[in-house]
């Protein structure tokens, strides 16, 4: 249990928030949302004692552990993976380190055997005996296999270090575990083990996310940053949305009666209330909303970029039709085989693969930046293009201000340029800024924003949430949700996928797998499952 008691953060004279007063308890997780700079990861830090507050105080219950997914991955550069998850447990790894140091002793004195079998006595209680079994299985589930247990850190990759960090923040199941951002540069796949292990989680747990879905699978409470306070509220993030949207809507609505708002209010959480007791995460001792009150529904300060894609021509019944292709890196090893598809109008088509460059090399291919080992492709007619790729390094390699920037890629005068701006959020001085200098997520909305002049009737999009703050990706994934057009794409945000794709096609070294059905139905189809086991048979990532 953590109890925060008249907490303020401030800067200089930017005060992040003041008074804030809740205590978080067991059994309970609790997801920390609020726009860019709003003080989320501020928050976790003040809570660990890694940032000291401006004022207030922050408890946690006598005894009790506290765990910390480290952002510092090169801190343990010099020991093992299987070490760096076992120093999560910081009073087993302590006396785990003395143990072994009198043990090694030749003097070994009659007070260090006394001391020993103290020692011992901890270390049993501790878990220490199962310690590296546990540390293993931990990583196993993570996706770090065996052969890597034994590595020294700095010999992994970026991506496999974050898995071994969130291993480590697991570790010996801490009364209190502080997670910021823990599903970045994690497959699907490990999402959901890392959902499922923590919907059993029987701790205090805190997490700042942008990814919808894990904040859904995962939250009995929802703790929004806004109006430069710290609110604490009943149920997941959808709830948190929705019921944040009604209000405003509500509140936009001069006519309607205060007893009409109170019945739609009390309507709408009946109604999601039955939605979450059919959630696999909910367990008895997580009732999200019982002790919810209409009044606290309040609209969100929030602003949602205005995404909004709109076709210049209907798609003809021939879209892309793709024969026999086959990518390859630059070792000449296999990234997928044995393609061939017709897109359909109506498709939006999510392609999958254990191995992201297949998807980048796909996209790259069909847009003309890259040959195919082998195969051909071809586009209906019809069909004009907008591509959102992975790298957009080499579009601002130029000092260009933001407004000359999006001219490029259109035709109009400046006054209509600067709403295209203005609609991803961009104030009148921000559009004189060299767009060099931009952060990853305001080129992000600089590239939706060119792709919104193409008026395409075929999105093309790789990775279309990185980098983008959950506000965006919100306005992003509405607005695919009613284009009328095609969309072929790759994400790592399940609710993205799950909400716009209506067709799954998996790259493989070994072939194709297509199927038209939802993602969800998709990655719990048994049958599909096995089959996925096969196309991976012998590969790096079976």
């Amino acid at each position: 249990m953590i109890t925060v008691t008249n907490l303020a953060i401030q800067f200089g004279k930017r005060v992040l928030y003041k008074d804030v007063n809740m205590k978080f308890t067991n059994g309970n997780i609790y997801g920390i949302i609020g726009a860019n700079g709003a003080g989320k990861s501020t928050l976790l830090k003040a809570i660990s004692g890694e940032l000291e507050p401006t004022k207030g105080t922050v408890e946690m219950g006598y005894g009790e552990r506290l765990s910390v997914l480290s952002q510092d991955h090169f801190k343990f550069d010099d020991h093992t993976v299987l070490e760096t998850v076992m120093m999560g447990h910081t009073v087993l790894w302590e006396i785990a380190k003395e143990r072994e140091a009198l043990y090694s002793k030749e003097d070994f004195s009659d007070e260090d055997g006394i001391r020993v079998a103290e020692l011992e006595e901890k270390f049993a209680n501790a878990g220490g005996y199962t310690a590296e079994n546990d540390a293993a299985e931990l990583l196993e589930g993570l996706g770090v296999k065996t052969p890597l247990h034994q590595k020294l850190m700095r010999d992994l990759s970026g991506k496999e270090k974050v898995r071994v960090m969130l291993a480590q923040a697991l570790f010996g199941e801490p009364d209190n575990l502080l997670l910021d951002e823990p599903t970045n540069d994690l497959d699907l796949e490990t999402v959901e083990w890392l959902e499922d292990y923590l919907g059993n989680f029987e701790h205090t747990v805190l997490v700042v996310s942008h990814d919808r879905h894990f904040l859904d699978q995962v939250c009995t409470h929802t703790v929004d940053i806004d109006f430069g306070k710290v609110t604490l509220f009943a149920g997941n993030y959808s709830f948190w949305y929705e019921s944040s949207q009604l209000a405003l809507r509500q509140a936009q609505n001069q006519k309607q009666k205060a007893e009409e708002k109170r019945k739609e209010l009390e309507e709408f959480i009946r109604r999601f209330s039955a939605n979450v007791s059919k959630s696999r995460q909910t367990t008895s001792r997580k009732k999200m909303l019982e002790k919810l009150n209409v009044e606290e529904i309040k609209p969100s300060t929030r602003r949602y970029p205005g995404i909004i894609f709109q076709m210049e021509r209907e798609p003809g019944n021939q879209v892309l039709e793709v024969n026999d292709l086959r990518a390859t890196d630059d070792e000449g090893n296999v990234l997928f085989d044995k393609l061939t598809f017709n897109v359909e109008k109506n498709d939006k088509i999510v392609f999958i693969s254990h191995d992201p460059r297949a998807m980048t090399a796909l996209f790259e291919i069909i847009n003309g930046n890259q040959q195919p080992a082998f195969g051909n492709y071809k586009w209906g007619v019809t069909i004009t293009t907008a591509y959102l790729p992975l790298d957009n390094t080499a579009f601002f390699n130029t000092d260009m201000q933001m407004l000359d920037w999006l001219s490029q890629y259109g035709t109009g005068n400046e006054i209509f340029f600067k709403a295209y701006l203005g609609r991803m959020l961009f104030k009148d001085e921000e559009i004189m800024k060299s767009v060099n200098v931009l952060s990853g997520g305001e080129k992000m909305r600089c590239m939706i924003a060119r792709m919104q002049l193409k008026n395409a009737n075929c999105l093309i999009l790789d990775t279309p949430t990185n980098h983008l703050d959950m506000e965006s990706i919100q306005a992003f994934n509405n607005n695919l949700k009613l284009f009328r057009g095609n969309i072929l794409f790759a994400s790592h945000d399940h609710e993205f996928i799950n909400t716009v794709a209506n067709r799954i096609i998996e790259l493989t070294p070994n072939g194709t797998i297509d199927k038209l059905m939802t993602y969800e139905d998709y990655i719990h189809d048994d049958h599909i499952r096995e089959l996925r086991e096969k196309m991976y048979a012998g590969t790096p990532f079976a």
